[in-house]
């Protein structure tokens, strides 16, 4: 499996089926928050919630089919031997009452549970962790303002203890959104991360003893 950062909240997730490419993209974002839009194509698109830069479907062109299946309500799914479980959350910690809800995605592929926490602002209820489980890859926001900030977001890997953390939605020079950098959620995890351009990961490969914090290049 390859993960790529196509910037904010947006990743791209290419798994094998049939001997074929298959595509997952979550998260699209639109021009309007001064990021240029990737040429995108995809099978599966996740939307967390319908703010402009996580809602952009329409520039998600199809990849095995003429469309992409695209998926912005709470429920399981299952297309093309991707699993994918939407489970309801809030976009701030006071259960929606300022800034709406969000989804919460796990994704099941290639034996891995890989987990998007979209645009959170709160802690993990007992339930939600139940819904999620053992989750190998974990995408979470950390810029603060919007969603969780490197502290909040601190915990909420402590709540799930996955086995690799990948930070998104923080302070970018050509974003027009007013986030924290990305740095105070590295140091609030210890200071350690790995950079990578892209992540090709298997469940061989999947770190056992330790918490991997990995922060993807511009």
């Amino acid at each position: 499996m390859n993960i790529l950062w196509l910037g904010h909240s947006c990743f791209k997730i290419v798994s094998k089926y049939l001997n074929q490419d298959l595509v997952l993209i979550t998260d699209p974002f639109d021009k309007s928050i001064g990021l240029r839009v990737p040429k995108m194509s995809a099978d599966i698109v996740t939307i967390s919630h319908h703010h402009d830069d996580h809602d952009n479907s329409d520039a998600v062109s199809g990849n095995l089919e003429d469309v992409p299946f695209i998926i912005d309500q709470q429920g399981e799914y299952e297309i093309k031997n991707i699993f994918v479980h939407g489970i309801p959350s809030w976009h701030d910690a006071k259960e929606g009452q300022d800034r709406g809800d969000n989804l919460i995605y796990r994704y099941d592929i290639e034996g891995l549970v890989i987990a998007h926490l979209g645009d959170i602002g709160h802690t993990l209820s007992d339930e939600q962790l139940d819904q999620l489980g053992n989750v190998d890859i974990l995408f979470i926001p950390v810029g603060g303002t919007y969603t969780l900030n490197a502290n909040g977001a601190s915990k909420v890997v402590r709540q799930i203890e996955p086995r690799i953390v990948i930070p998104m939605h923080y302070r970018d020079d050509k974003l027009k959104i007013k986030l924290d950098s990305v740095n105070a959620f590295r140091k609030e995890m210890g200071g350690q991360a790995e950079t990578v351009k892209k992540l090709k990961i298997s469940k061989k490969n999947i770190p056992q003893d330790e918490t991997k914090i990995i922060i993807f290049e511009k």
